[in-house]
């Protein structure tokens, strides 16, 4: 059994949502972690023991990451350090790395605002979709309130209208 782990930093790139053989969500993505330290001979600030963390999320967490949180974002994540084992394709030699397992993450209101709005747990579905999703990532701003056109039926929205396809967005 791991220790739980908080993580504060930023997105190195937009989350990647990929589906497993099973048709699970995983998420998978890079928070890099530092500290700010002033050197006190120059006065001059810099980053110290910068950190990238390899993340995994899995079902309507890894949803809810890549429908939410984009590259340079900052985020508040929780989980716990997992050990990761491999074979390598090409020299067949065994490989291993320590990623965290994500049980839970938000952005950082420390220099940012947010509107949180509940996701639908229709269960595997991606309904809870928000107009970034809709319109493309990094489009519109990720802080903003959803669009007109999520309001009013789009992907997302419960208008009752056709159902999207559960094919993967890749």
């Amino acid at each position: 059994m791991s220790t739980s782990m908080t993580l504060t930093g930023r997105l190195t790139a937009p989350p990647e949502l990929r589906f497993s053989a099973q048709g699970m969500a995983v998420a998978a993505f890079t928070i890099v972690t530092s500290r700010r330290v002033k050197d006190p001979a120059s006065g001059e600030w810099s980053d110290a023991d910068t950190t990238f963390w390899d993340c995994k999320a899995f079902k309507q967490l890894a949803e809810n990451i890549c429908d939410s949180l984009d590259k340079g974002m900052e985020v508040i994540a929780v989980g716990r350090a997992v050990q990761e084992s491999w074979e390598d394709k090409q020299t067949g030699g065994k490989r291993s790395k320590i990623s965290v397992r994500i049980d839970s993450i938000g952005p950082s209101l420390r220099s940012a605002t947010a509107k949180v709005t509940k996701a639908s747990s229709s269960g595997g579905g991606r309904q809870g979709a928000g107009a970034q999703q809709q319109s493309g990532r990094g489009q519109e701003d990720p802080w903003s309130s959803p669009s007109a056109s999520t309001q009013q039926g789009g992907w997302g929205a419960s208008s009752g209208g056709g159902e999207h396809s559960e094919e993967p967005p890749f």
